[in-house]
């Protein structure tokens, strides 16, 4: 009796090594073409190519990524036409969606959380120096004077050009909280002032600045430890509210934008017929840190197709388990 128990249990044993191998080397999306699109701005590419990879690495053959405008992706996406994309951030794009979307579509968990920062930034020693807190705090005059570094009395903020959703923005809160007479935003190339904004920094001088993410400029000014988010007053304010953010002044923090979720959104019919794939864009998720390494090396020259795909390899390596995690969990959706 011990001897048969003793052979079942070898004989289960092997049948779960030899299906968890089957398993390991399924292909379950091979023969489906997939459609993916991408955004038209480059910090949002790779996420597009890790996903793509993962979808391949599953037996799918992916076509090269369409780079689309938000509502024409929103709209080929509802009438089919587009699979997925990797670049939803929400809520900002929620004005962008064809009406009853979510009859064809669907907007899955974010790959990253609240990872659509956006606001002004100020170096950590000045912040600390002056105690600033906020945007009102550049009324003073011995931040003004700090700040000021062309000598036409108003502190310089390296902001957007003209024609950016940020410089309308930026110009309504200098309308709206009376900061005309002590605030002068720089609307120039947008990356030749970070660049100058660096190199000043690095120099001792001071930095405040608008920005996003995810985005190469707080891979270089890192947030808590080079600079830190600042609020805008309360008054008249129609941004987010937005807790634990690394970096902030306060917290919860007032940074003046809407803070996004950066989201994978899909066709319904698509995801419902290929569960493979619908897992594993379920289970996709990267940091702030990761896109933001990524876009400073496309930022430094790295941004060929070839050099994204290096990029993927690199990230991949480097996170092995979680990526082995997410396969085997799509293969298993399929099983």
């Amino acid at each position: 009796m011990k001897l048969f128990k003793r052979s079942l249990l070898t004989a289960l044993f092997a049948v779960l090594v030899a299906t968890s191998a089957m398993a390991s080397g399924m292909k379950p999306g091979e023969g489906v073409t997939l459609r993916p699109a991408r955004a038209t701005w480059n910090t949002g590419f790779f996420q597009e190519a890790l996903a793509r990879r993962g979808l391949e690495e599953l037996g799918y053959d992916v076509q090269k990524p369409k780079d689309l405008t938000n509502p024409i992706a929103y709209k080929s996406i509802y009438l089919g036409d587009i699979d997925y994309w990797c670049n939803g951030n929400f809520p900002l794009h929620t004005p962008q969606l064809p009406k009853n979307f979510e009859k064809r579509a669907v907007i899955l968990d974010p790959i990253i959380k609240a990872g659509g920062m956006q606001g002004y930034l100020v170096s950590k020693k000045e912040v600390e120096k002056f105690n600033i807190k906020s945007l009102e705090d550049f009324k003073r005059p011995e931040v003004i004077k700090a700040f000021d570094l062309n000598g036409d009395g108003k502190a310089d903020l390296t902001a957007c050009p003209p024609g950016w959703g940020c410089e309308k923005v930026i110009a309504k809160h200098m309308k709206i909280y009376g900061l005309g007479d002590y605030i002068k935003p720089s609307k120039a190339s947008y990356e030749a002032g970070m660049a100058a904004a660096l190199g000043a920094y690095k120099s001792g001088q001071p930095v405040f600045f608008y920005t996003w993410t995810p985005n190469w400029t707080v891979y270089k000014f890192k947030p808590g430890k080079d600079v830190m988010w600042i609020n805008v007053p309360e008054k008249g304010d129609t941004g987010s509210v937005v807790s634990g953010v690394t970096g902030a002044v306060t917290d919860p923090l007032r940074p003046g934008f809407v803070v996004y979720d950066i989201t994978v959104v899909a066709n319904k019919k698509f995801l419902e017929k290929n569960p493979a794939a619908a897992t594993f864009l379920k289970n996709f998720k990267l940091t702030i840190n990761d896109v933001s390494a990524q876009n400073t090396r496309m930022n430094e020259g790295e941004k060929s197709d070839r050099d994204i795909a290096k990029h993927v390899d690199e990230w991949i390596a480097a996170h092995q388990d979680t990526w082995n995690g997410w396969l085997d969990a799509a293969r298993k959706a399929a099983m």
